[in-house]
């Protein structure tokens, strides 16, 4: 699989409406939610067609408007998939992602799942900004939540992702040796002088969570010219549970992020029945930020476009905006 250059360029498949006009939408946004019954159609057709900072200037101006709540007055006429995807889309980047994380962790049981896809792929800026949102809104921090509800090494990846600390800069070749050597031990290929087992998988972990996405491309390249491995293929055999499901997606994420993506993309809607939280979650988070370059992964490893997949998959109002979203069939 060809490898994003350095610095490539990510594309969303949404970007600002032209010559647009915010209380003209909250006009017919209102409209289309008066009287009995609303106009599912116009609601998604409007909302998935406008960037989200134009999302919230219709939101400001619905409220000066009318003096009503947009997000209340959708959530009242909208349900299942269809709202949780609208809904979705009119919240402001971190607040979403807050969200998905609190939703990860309410409840009996933990989605790890969604815990690891957010925080193994977020930039620096976008987990700043999450932490911020996380506080404002549950008033309660990021890190608190975590290490309340995970446990173990797992919990400590967790948190490290959370900080937003990773280098930014370029790769030191020395050091990614020194890194390559550290993995190779970790992953039992080499044999291990310094016997201890703790401190090297804490070593491994600081590597992973906090070495630049740049320095961590030279690092896995050492790391197949030291042992003739892959290192992901090595983690996944020598590793185990949610530890493993973090390394595996931080590496596949600094290999191709946008692969990444596509790959859980096409799981969610891989065999019986589709999950739909999901599905929602990333063609939501990533509609603005790499989803042109999601597809073109997509239809590269898949032979079928994304377009087709969710064609085939769902239905309905739902399958309409996901497909605005989606952009143009491949």
């Amino acid at each position: 699989m060809a490898k994003p250059a350095q610095g490539a360029k990510y594309r969303g498949s949404i970007h600002d409406f032209p010559n647009f006009d915010p209380s003209q939408d909250a006009e017919t946004l209102y409209n289309a939610m008066k009287g009995f019954g609303s106009d599912k159609e116009a609601i998604l057709e409007l909302i998935t067609s406008r960037s989200n900072g134009q999302r919230q200037e219709i939101c400001q101006n619905y409220k000066s408007l009318y003096g009503k709540d947009l997000m209340a007055d959708l959530k009242s006429e909208l349900s299942g998939d269809l709202a949780r995807l609208i809904l979705g889309l009119m919240m402001p980047p971190a607040h979403y992602d807050a969200k998905q994380l609190k939703k990860a962790m309410e409840g009996a049981g933990t989605d790890e799942k969604a815990l690891i896809e957010i925080l193994a792929t977020r930039t620096n800026a976008e987990i700043r900004a999450i932490n911020e949102a996380y506080k404002e809104d549950y008033h309660k921090s990021l890190e608190d939540a975590l290490s309340s509800d995970t446990s173990g090494h797992f919990k400590r990846i967790l948190i490290s992702l959370a900080t937003g600390n990773r280098e930014e800069g370029g790769e030191d070749r020395a050091r990614a040796q020194e890194d390559a050597q550290v993995a190779a031990e970790i992953l039992e290929i080499a044999d291990t002088p310094s016997g201890d087992k703790t401190s090297l998988e804490t070593r491994f972990m600081t590597i992973l969570c906090t070495r630049s996405y740049q320095h961590l491309r030279r690092v896995f390249q050492e790391f197949v010219k030291m042992t003739n491995y892959d290192v992901e293929h090595t983690i996944k055999k020598e590793m185990s549970g949610d530890v493993r499901d973090v390394f595996v997606a931080i590496v596949q994420s600094v290999k191709n992020k946008p692969l990444f993506f596509a790959d859980k993309l096409y799981k969610s809607m891989k065999g019986a029945g589709t999950d739909e939280k999901t599905l929602t979650r990333i063609m939501i988070s990533r509609s603005e930020a790499d989803l042109l370059n999601i597809r073109r992964e997509f239809i590269e490893k898949y032979d079928k476009s994304l377009h087709q997949a969710i064609e085939g998959d769902t239905s309905g109002h739902f399958l309409k905006a996901l497909l605005v979203l989606c952009g143009a069939e491949d």
